[in-house]
């Protein structure tokens, strides 16, 4: 069975680094901004299997580093994950959730209701997509 809590912001910070950016070290995880949103954990059986970091600017919120441990993947997870963001920013009084999505991730968002913005970019070597999903 899956829970999400709340987390502490550098309780995300390994399975960031294992999942997305293995070549990279653990300290370069920390973002500035993660003092300044909120971070979920999906744990099965206590351990973290996947996270996500969220943060809101008026209403629309914007996750970013969303990651479900290799092992645990197409299990539904992630889908959990992000529909209890999805909710939080609603409750919250957001009208837009949103992300930079790999162009890899452009189908799972899709099923979940996601709209493509037709907005790409590179960074860091990866290619993205601006994903978005009208919550109100």
């Amino acid at each position: 069975m899956i829970s999400i809590e709340q987390i502490r912001p550098e309780l995300t910070w390994r399975l960031r680094q294992r999942v997305l950016y293995p070549a990279e070290k653990l300290y370069d995880m920390q973002m500035d901004e993660d003092n300044y949103g909120y971070h979920f954990g999906a744990f099965e059986n206590n351990e973290l299997v996947g996270v996500v970091s969220l943060f809101q600017k008026d209403k629309d919120f914007q996750f970013r580093k969303f990651a479900v441990d290799e092992s645990m993947q197409n299990k539904g997870i992630g889908t959990k994950l992000l529909n209890f963001i999805i909710h939080f920013s609603k409750t919250g009084g957001g009208d837009r959730i949103w992300c930079n999505a790999r162009l890899s991730a452009v189908d799972f968002y899709l099923k979940l209701g996601f709209s493509q913005t037709g907005t790409f970019f590179s960074k860091n070597g990866f290619d993205y997509e601006i994903m978005e999903k009208m919550i109100i």
